[in-house]
């Protein structure tokens, strides 16, 4: 039976579209002061790792050249004080997140690591993105795309903003492919991430529906099809840590 074109996934369940993006804010608001403690607890700290490898996939310029990254969805600051801490002189960041207490916290750590000149925090919906074309020479996302209600509208939006011969990246949870893996992994998300949710966040829903997120967003090859769709260019991506999570590449050429 096909899916009505109203409504959406929020998780597992099937949510009105326009309703999906409140309640998602609502996820995010009950969590953001533990949002990066949780992603250690969870991950064993193999988010740093990740993250590590979509920030020298990016190679930003080591010297003082010009260079503008938006990272979307990067509310806490985590992807943009990673490449500012890589980069040279020249590279501004731009974190646009639509949820105004992840951007408070990134504002706050910003701030305490005098990093105010050179990463700005912008409340933004993914979809509709407040700035003009082609003004960034990279767009970056981890861990966001999966809880936009219209991730092809993301997806053109990022294309939109980027310059030619720019590069999008986008890191997300994935389908692991190792098999064993697969059984121990869904033993640890629905029952330990819940629990540690309830433990250190006060809200094992929220992480629950972050888990359930996962199970529902694409395989890699399909979503490089819908990069591919947006009008991104040489999209590809690669497997990590057994396919619990992809980085996805595509270029504006």
């Amino acid at each position: 039976m096909p899916q009505r074109t109203d409504e959406t996934d929020f998780g597992f369940q099937r949510v009105a579209l326009a309703g999906k993006q409140a309640l998602v804010d609502d996820v995010f608001h009950s969590v953001a002061g533990r949002y990066d403690l949780m992603n250690d607890l969870m991950s064993g700290g193999l988010h740093r790792a990740w993250k590590a490898a979509l920030v020298a996939t990016l190679d930003p310029p080591k010297d003082d050249r010009a260079f503008e990254l938006l990272d979307i969805a990067g509310g806490t600051g985590d992807i943009a004080f990673r490449v500012i801490a890589e980069a040279g002189a020249g590279t501004r960041a731009t974190v646009a997140d639509i949820n105004a207490d992840m951007l408070e916290v990134g504002r706050a750590r910003a701030q305490k690591r005098g990093l105010d000149h050179a990463v700005t925090f912008v409340k933004a919906n993914a979809e509709a993105l407040p700035f003009a074309d082609r003004r960034f020479d990279a767009v970056t996302i981890a861990f966001g795309i999966r809880n936009v209600p219209r991730i092809e509208r993301a997806l053109a939006e990022a294309h939109r903003v980027l310059r030619i011969g720019g590069r999008f990246l986008c890191l997300e949870f994935s389908a692991v492919d190792v098999p064993g893996l697969d059984r121990l992994y869904d033993l640890y998300s629905f029952n330990i991430i819940p629990a540690l949710g309830r433990a250190v966040a006060g809200d094992p829903d929220a992480y629950r529906y972050l888990v359930e997120s996962i199970r529902r967003f694409p395989r890699p090859d399909t979503f490089v099809q819908m990069m591919t769709a947006a009008g991104f260019r040489r999209a590809l991506f690669q497997r990590m840590s057994g396919g619990i999570v992809a980085l996805h590449s595509g270029w504006r050429l």
